[in-house]
C-alpha cells in the first residue's frame, strides 16, 4: 500500500507517490507528478499573463494532477485586491480542465469560501497546511473543501483533536517544506485517528483515486 504526499516542494524519488509543487517560471519537466500554480507570495515578481498561459499548456499533461499552490494571504504586502484576480483566474482554469486545486490560505478563509461559491467551482479544493481550530475546519468542510495536514500536525499536539474530527474522506497528508518524511506524518495521523498506519494508507489511497485519478486518465 502506497504513501501519498499531497504537497511537497522536494521530489525524493523514494517510492512515495509525491505531488510536487511547481512554479511556471521554475518548471522541471523531470518531475513525475506535479501541481502547478502562481503562489500569492510570487505575484509581485510574476508576469501573470504569461504564467497563466504556461499553466494552461500543462493542464492537459497527464503528469499534472492539480493547480496550485495558489490562493490568498492577508499577511503579505501584496494587497488582497491584487491577489484575488490571479487566484480567480487559476480557479477558472481548474474548473475548465477539471483539475483539483491546492490552496495556500492565510487569514482569508472566508474570502476563499466566498470565491468558491461566487464562481460556482465544482472541482475539489484542498486547503493545504491546515493549522486552525475545529470551527474553521467545520466551515471549510461544510462548504465542500478538503483539508490537508502536515507540519502543524507534527508540531502542535492540540491539532490532533481537530484532525481526528475531520471525516475520513475529506483529508490528505503532506510534508510541504519540512525535513520529516511523509511516513512520520502518517504515523502521527494514524495515532490521532486511533487506527493502524495501513488502514490510514487504505483511506488515503481511496481519496487519491477519487480526487486525482481522473486527472491521470484525462
Amino acid at each position: 500500500m502506497m504513501f501519498f504526499n499531497l504537497h511537497t516542494h522536494h521530489f525524493t524519488d523514494s517510492g512515495v507517490v509525491e505531488l510536487v509543487n511547481q512554479y511556471p517560471d521554475e518548471f522541471d519537466e523531470n518531475i513525475p507528478l506535479y501541481s502547478i500554480g502562481i503562489h500569492p507570495w510570487r505575484i509581485e515578481a510574476a508576469d501573470v499573463v504569461t504564467q497563466l498561459h504556461f499553466i494552461e499548456t500543462k493542464l492537459t499533461d497527464s503528469h499534472c494532477l492539480a493547480i496550485g499552490e495558489c490562493g490568498l494571504d492577508k499577511r503579505i504586502e501584496t494587497p488582497l485586491e491584487k491577489q484575488i484576480p490571479v487566484f480567480e483566474a487559476q480557479l477558472l482554469l481548474a474548473e475548465k480542465y477539471k483539475k483539483p486545486v491546492i490552496i495556500h490560505c492565510v487569514a482569508a478563509f472566508q474570502e476563499v469560501i466566498e470565491l468558491k461559491n461566487k464562481l460556482g467551482i465544482s472541482i475539489p479544493m484542498i486547503i493545504h497546511g491546515f493549522s486552525k481550530n475545529i470551527q474553521v475546519a467545520r466551515s471549510l468542510l461544510d462548504n465542500g473543501f478538503y483539508i490537508s495536514f502536515g507540519k502543524y500536525l507534527l508540531r502542535n499536539p492540540e491539532l490532533a483533536a481537530v484532525f481526528a474530527a475531520v471525516p475520513n474522506d475529506r483529508f490528505f497528508l503532506e510534508t510541504d517544506t519540512i525535513e520529516e518524511g511523509i511516513e512520520q506524518v502518517y504515523a502521527v495521523a494514524a495515532k490521532a485517528k486511533g487506527i493502524e498506519t495501513e488502514t490510514l494508507q487504505e483511506i488515503l489511497n481511496k481519496s487519491f483515486i477519487e480526487v486525482f485519478q481522473q486527472t491521470r486518465n484525462s
